[in-house]
């Protein structure tokens, strides 16, 4: 099944740079229009809510249909969406509430991705590839992540939304060609399926059966609305300091820089530890270089710091990515990714209230110690549940 990585890297390849450059678009071009940030903020907020009720229910569909044909089918979805704000452009019939619209159908087609893509790696490919593959997708995704990034702050004041929506609705459709073309072995059960709500209820049963080993994964999933907070906390303290914004482009340059060298080193890096110890070390890690960065918080120890931040950040996706690949059924896959995903949501929401919070009482920079101690508490409360894998197993009955 290795022969077929190369397409399907093709397509994460081109869905990334499709996703990356229009959601980068969308609030820039709506911003434009003057007086709208409290407008970009509610969408934004209005895709974090919706996307953590239909979660439950888009898990559900991952574990009962074709996870390639989901994979597909969201890349026409997004290529269509791109092409209809094209031609909106090209009319001059586009309005703010299109781009909103827009936003909102990449925002949760984009999540539904994130989790299918997991449960595809797991399904398709065999347990001695697993690390391989995951590595190559996170070099990829760093990659587009990067270039996305850098050719936006150009871009964005070169092109209108024509350029953009034109380069989206190509790349998401080269996107979905690739994924066609990608050999499938699928394992899901091809008889009849249970009822679609009888198997919703019995997500709440999947994580009653080990209950130690799912709050392991979930604590080590705290480090996504770590730096998604990182991602809104450090501009606000940018701007309250006027420090420039070259800083903070640099802030994301390293963050990726530092994850594109995890997935060049983790296939070594898994073979010589265990996933637990990965993600407990890497967590335990991210706390303390966060009370680093609290301690001396300045522009060029932010930078610098992130750099290994973001190394032992994605070490930690990818080791709590690979212990799922290895230790859960393929079956259940979606409903599990869905339950993490909505306790990570539930956290990146809570964070965007702190940083309103401390913003308002003008003590933003406590927000990177009070970060610190979240993460390092997480971590602690890992090696406890580490600690007792002598006597009970952290793998699923």
């Amino acid at each position: 099944m290795m022969s077929g990585t190369v397409t399907y890297l093709t397509g994460r390849f081109f869905d990334g740079i499709s996703s990356g450059m229009f959601m980068l678009a969308l609030p820039w071009v709506m911003l434009s229009q003057g007086d709208m940030g409290v407008f970009v903020a509610t969408v934004s907020l209005v895709c974090t809510a919706l996307s953590f009720f239909a979660t439950p229910f888009t898990a559900t569909l991952i574990d009962r249909h074709s996870r390639k044909a989901i994979l597909v089918t969201i890349q026409i979805i997004q290529s269509s969406t791109a092409l209809a704000v094209l031609v909106a452009f090209l009319f001059q019939a586009d309005s703010i509430w299109l781009l909103a619209l827009a936003q909102l159908i990449f925002w949760l087609t984009n999540d539904i991705a994130w989790s299918t893509n997991n449960a595809f790696t797991q399904e398709n490919y065999d347990k001695t590839d697993y690390a391989k593959v995951t590595g190559q997708q996170e070099v990829v995704m760093q990659l587009t992540t990067l270039g996305a990034g850098a050719a936006g702050i150009v871009l964005l004041s070169l092109w209108s939304m024509r350029e953009f929506a034109l380069l989206a609705t190509l790349a998401s459709g080269i996107a979905a060609v690739s994924y066609q073309l990608t050999p499938y072995r699928r394992q899901l059960m091809t008889h009849r399926p249970q009822a679609f709500f009888r198997q919703l209820s019995d997500s709440r049963q999947i994580f009653a059966r080990q209950p130690a080993f799912y709050l392991f994964l979930a604590l080590s999933c705290l480090t996504y609305p770590m730096l998604s907070y990182l991602a809104k906390l450090v501009p606000v303290y940018f701007s309250e300091q006027h420090i420039s914004g070259s800083w903070f482009a640099s802030w994301s340059l390293s963050y990726g820089i530092g994850a594109l060298i995890t997935g060049l080193l983790v296939t070594r890096l898994l073979t010589r530890i265990s996933h637990e110890k990965a993600m407990t070390g890497s967590v335990i890690i991210i706390g303390g270089l966060l009370m680093v960065i609290s301690v001396w918080l300045t522009p060029e120890v932010l930078v610098s710091v992130t750099v290994i931040l973001g190394f032992f950040n994605a070490l930690n996706r990818i080791a709590r990515t690979n212990k799922l690949n290895h230790e859960v059924s393929v079956h259940e896959r979606g409903r599990i990714e869905g339950g993490l995903k909505l306790f990570s949501v539930l956290s990146q929401g809570l964070s965007f209230v702190l940083i309103a919070v401390l913003s308002s009482l003008q003590i933003t920079e406590l927000g990177f110690a009070i970060m610190a101690v979240i993460i390092l508490l997480a971590g602690l409360g890992m090696q406890m549940l580490y600690q007792r894998q002598a006597h009970v197993h952290l793998t699923p009955a």
